[in-house]
C-alpha cells in the first residue's frame, strides 16, 4: 500500500481531505458569526454569510472536480463508500451556508443558549474531522489494528458528542417554547429553523463518522 501510494504520489484521500478542507473554512466563517452574534447588526452578518457563501462555493467547485476525475484516483475502498463521504461533507458546507442566510432575516436577542448549542455541535464536526484527517494511516494499517481501534474510540466520542448536542437542542427548543407567548411570529419561526438546523451539523457530522466505521467493519 505504501509503494503504491508513492506510485501515486498522494495519498488516494487526499481529494476527500482536500474537500474537507473547504468545508472546514465554510464552518470557521460561521463559527466568526456565531462568536459575535450578540454585537453584530444584520448588515454585519450579512456581509459575512455573503463571505460564507462564496467559500460555499469554492468547496463545490472542489466537489464538482472530484467528481469529474474520480475515475482516475485509485481508492482502496468502494467508490459508492468513497462519494458518500464527499457528499455528507457538502451537506456540512451547504447547511454552514443555509444557517448563515437565516441569521441575516431578523434581529435575535438573547442568543447565548444558540450560541451554547452551536458550541456543542462545533465539537462534534471538529471530531470529524479528525477522523478524516486519519484516513491516511487507516490505509497504511490496511484498515486493522491499533489504528482502526483509535479511529473506531474516534467515531464513539463523536457520537458521544452528538448526542451532547441533542440534549442542548432540547434544553433551547424547550425554553423557546415556554417563552413563545413573548415573541413575534418571526421571530418565533426564525428560532425553530435555527435550531433545527443547527442540529444539523452534529447529525451530518456523526454520519460522516459512522461512514467511516462502516468501512472499517467491512475490511
Amino acid at each position: 500500500m505504501r509503494a503504491l501510494s508513492k506510485l501515486l504520489g498522494k495519498s488516494p484521500f487526499a481529494p476527500l481531505q482536500k474537500h474537507m478542507e473547504k468545508v472546514h473554512l465554510c464552518i470557521n466563517k460561521l463559527t466568526h458569526i456565531f462568536k459575535d452574534l450578540d454585537k453584530l447588526n444584520i448588515e454585519q452578518i450579512d456581509a459575512l454569510a455573503k463571505e460564507l457563501s462564496a467559500l460555499e462555493h469554492e468547496a463545490d467547485i472542489t466537489k464538482n472536480d472530484i467528481r469529474n476525475h474520480l475515475k482516475g484516483i485509485f481508492l482502496p475502498i468502494d467508490r459508492s463508500q468513497f462519494l458518500e463521504m464527499l457528499s455528507l461533507q457538502d451537506s456540512i458546507a451547504d447547511k454552514a451556508e443555509d444557517i448563515a442566510n437565516l441569521l441575516t432575516l431578523h434581529p435575535l436577542e438573547d442568543v447565548a443558549q444558540l450560541k451554547h448549542l452551536y458550541h456543542k455541535n462545533l465539537e462534534a464536526f471538529e471530531d470529524a474531522v479528525g477522523i478524516i484527517g486519519e484516513i491516511d494511516e487507516l490505509v497504511e494499517s490496511s484498515f486493522g489494528g491499533m489504528e482502526a481501534e483509535k479511529v473506531k474510540r474516534m467515531v464513539e466520542k463523536t457520537s458521544y458528542k452528538e448526542y451532547e448536542a441533542d440534549k442542548a437542542k432540547h434544553a433551547l427548543t424547550k425554553e423557546l417554547f415556554a417563552k413563545a407567548e413573548k415573541l413575534s411570529t418571526p421571530a418565533f419561526y426564525l428560532w425553530i429553523r435555527l435550531i433545527e438546523e443547527v442540529s444539523t451539523l452534529s447529525h451530518l457530522s456523526e454520519r460522516l463518522a459512522n461512514r467511516i466505521r462502516m468501512v472499517l467493519e467491512v475490511k
